[in-house]
């Protein structure tokens, strides 16, 4: 063996042993980060307090990874348009979105589908609830509406279905505009933040999310000393779960589909699917579409919440 013939060699080894040894994943060995080992990224609007947020969704996600035989994780987000932006740049997969954010959220990202919600979603309604000080006294017809006119108000999200988007869609159609409120309308983030703000006396009234009412007076921590309900809108399509097409380059062409009879599949017989039913507040899931949301995308446009 002459010098040339064994420094070649010598280098063919090295290359060998280095590209053995190496973590970079390839055709043959893909990283586990890549394909069926990527975890399903799944995220939801902040619409309530954060812990039980974290407690519900890590459940969803322990459930979904045992159906789907997936990696399946949880990612908060900081507030509403984080979480409409996420599932637009691919950092989440599945998301748990409001009405108006979830059209907002296809809108950006063709071929995202609407795939299930909870059998209260399809009747939903938001409430307007005032502090007992103000003596308001619970609103009948809509037109009645206009007695909250000069009162402070605070909405929830400014991207909230049922904290903001249709609460002002019914006071617009009582002849109201938010002007016609005394000083500056609030956005108090979420319906936990709503209820106590108006509980407190920081504003006379406020819209928020009636499942989320019905949890908390469920739960014993709304003092009805203070506040109450004045007014119950009327019914619209508002939660509901929307997946990124690109999971079906990754999972497989049906995973929609999967991920939407795994949802179905929570059964109210089984103890730990009876409680994540119950963190939900549903009785079960049942398949939506697109189509259903085309009042709300209607609606954000005239409101100016979807360009």
């Amino acid at each position: 063996m002459n010098k040339r013939t064994f420094l070649a060699g010598l280098l063919t080894s090295i290359v060998f042993s280095l590209g053995a040894c190496s973590s970079e994943p390839s055709a043959t060995n893909p990283s586990p980060t890549s394909g069926k080992g990527t975890p399903l990224a799944v995220g939801a609007i902040p619409d309530q307090d954060p812990e039980k947020l974290q407690r519900l969704y890590s459940k969803l996600a322990k459930y979904l990874e045992a159906e789907l035989g997936v990696p399946v994780t949880y990612k908060p987000v900081t507030d509403y348009t984080a979480a409409v932006t996420a599932f637009k740049v691919g950092d989440l997969d599945l998301v748990w979105f409001g009405g108006l954010t979830g059209v907002q959220a296809r809108l950006q990202v063709p071929g995202a589908e609407a795939i299930a919600q909870r059998d209260i979603d399809a009747q939903f309604h938001s409430v307007f609830i005032a502090h007992k000080k103000t003596g308001i006294a619970p609103i009948q017809d809509i037109k009645d509406l206009t007695v909250l006119k000069g009162r402070t108000i605070t909405f929830g999200s400014e991207s909230s279905t049922s904290g903001r988007l249709m609460p002002q869609f019914f006071l617009q159609q009582a002849g109201l505009k938010l002007s016609d409120f005394k000083g500056q309308v609030g956005f108090s983030k979420s319906h936990d933040a709503t209820l106590k703000l108006v509980e407190a006396g920081t504003y006379e009234i406020g819209a928020m999310n009636e499942q989320v009412w019905l949890s908390r007076l469920k739960e014993g921590t709304i003092d009805q000393s203070k506040v109450q309900i004045i007014w119950r809108t009327p019914a619209y399509y508002d939660y509901h779960w929307v997946i990124n097409p690109a999971v079906k380059e990754r999972y497989g062409a049906d995973f929609p589909q999967k991920v939407q009879t795994a949802l179905q599949k929570l059964n109210p017989d089984v103890p730990e699917q009876k409680e994540l039913l119950e963190l939900f507040g549903a009785k079960k899931f049942i398949p939506t579409e697109n189509t259903n949301y085309a009042q709300i995308e209607k609606i954000g446009r005239e409101i100016g919440k979807i360009k």
